[in-house]
């Protein structure tokens, strides 16, 4: 093992067992605190965002890319609020998730506990590395952390100014950690550390989450893509179809939850299809349609199998004309990334069928998959969307990053 991955995955088991034991008090003194060195510190942080643009800008990255590297103002106030959010949410550790008493006497419980010490890998959001502290902090986990070179400078500043916090409130450990080599060869490491890392969360590409599954020897929670679709159900109503397209597609497109895919019932695409097109040529959005979309609207490109399996991350977007509902389900299903789906429809009975048919973390009913967010399920910030089904599935917020042991109490109860 790498020698620095080695003592830093040492210190940080080590130090597991200390923040289990930290109070709610101290937990939430420390993430207020954090959250106001933030805002004190933007100017230097935004400094050293620049580098990652400027850098960013020299390699021709893309634009969506850009926009989730870019930190403002804005973002870095959000950023400090939702550390304030976190500090305001119950602490699920020492929760009591169940309790009874058995024939014999004994008292029996099961008890929130944190998982312990958690490798989070991820690309070009700065963002997160303050997220993750926050919430990893507030559930008594060690929080690794492991960005991409895109957001190195971004990513060590933050960093640097949340450690400082715990330096000047005297904490006696730290809590979490930042990996400051972003060289293949130390992840590859630190995903062989097993014993000492308990959990690993990767959030990116498709490229990053095949390696970090390939060669983890840690148990692996994924944060896939998101291929969200939005299926047009026969009995829709257009205004609502309307908005919701749009809002999936346009308000932020380089975000996971913004919709790729929009499937239209054969029955609304003639009167449909062309009011979603005037809508969507108001935002230069780019449509790729199948055959049939194709008859309908002549001027928009040819969607090819590949498209359905696209994340674009900007603004373009892939139409195809089902049958019904049950074509629609197959299509998510065969195609999607079990993110995000949402049906717009008026009937009950095709909502039931589709949320209960359709694979995928969130499935929504006549609502926009931009609402697939820890902040808007009122979870506070997330560690991530999950795409898998063991552990935790959906935005992961502070339940999400425990586990739980059994406690039990008797009187000299002895087994015969």
């Amino acid at each position: 093992m790498n020698k620095y991955v080695s003592n830093l995955v040492k210190e940080a088991r080590s130090n597991s067992y200390l923040t289990a034991a930290i109070s709610t008090r101290v937990k939430n003194k420390l993430l207020k605190s954090m959250a106001s060195a933030l805002v004190k510190r933007k100017t230097f942080i935004i400094e050293q965002n620049r580098k990652d643009i400027t850098d960013a800008g020299k390699k021709k990255m893309k634009k969506s890319f850009v926009d989730r590297l870019k930190l403002n103002d804005k973002r870095i106030n959000e950023m400090a609020q939702s550390l304030k959010e976190i500090a305001a949410l119950d602490d699920p550790i020492g929760e009591v998730i169940a309790g009874y008493k058995r024939p014999n006497g004994i008292f029996i419980s099961k008890v929130r506990t944190p998982i312990g010490v958690i490798l989070i890998i991820y690309e070009a959001r700065p963002n997160v590395t303050s997220d993750c502290v926050g919430l990893c902090f507030k559930s008594s986990n060690i929080a690794i952390l492991r960005g991409g070179s895109a957001a190195i400078n971004s990513n060590r500043a933050i960093f640097r100014v949340l450690k400082e916090v715990v330096q000047k409130e005297k904490l006696g450990f730290m809590p979490f950690f930042f990996i400051d080599n972003t060289d293949y060869s130390v992840m590859d490491s630190l995903l062989k550390s097993s014993g000492f890392i308990d959990l690993v969360i990767p959030r990116g590409g498709e490229s990053l989450i095949k390696r970090v599954t390939e060669n983890s020897l840690i148990p692996v929670i994924k944060h896939y893509k998101g291929v969200c679709h939005v299926f047009i159900d026969k009995s829709a109503d257009y205004r609502k179809a309307l908005d919701i397209c749009v809002n999936a597609k346009v308000q932020r497109p380089s975000v996971c939850n913004a919709v790729e895919t929009i499937l239209v019932h054969k029955n609304e695409a003639v009167n449909f299809l062309p009011l979603l097109k005037k809508e969507f040529d108001k935002y230069n959005v780019k449509i790729r349609g199948c055959r049939k979309t194709r008859k309908i609207l002549k001027s928009v490109d040819t969607a090819d199998e590949k498209d359905w399996y696209t994340e674009y991350l900007d603004l373009t977007v892939s139409i195809k004309i089902v049958e019904d509902v049950s074509e629609a389900v197959s299509h998510i299903n065969f195609y999607g990334s079990h993110h995000t789906d949402s049906i717009i429809t008026e009937d009950l009975g095709n909502a039931s069928r589709f949320v209960n048919g359709v694979d995928s973390s969130c499935c929504f009913v006549n609502i926009s998959t931009r609402f697939s967010d820890g902040y808007q399920f009122g979870l506070g910030a997330e560690i991530g969307i999950s795409t898998d089904k063991l552990h935790a599935r959906g935005p992961m917020g502070l339940k999400e990053l425990t586990t739980y042991k059994y406690v039990v109490y008797g009187d000299g109860q002895i087994r015969t």
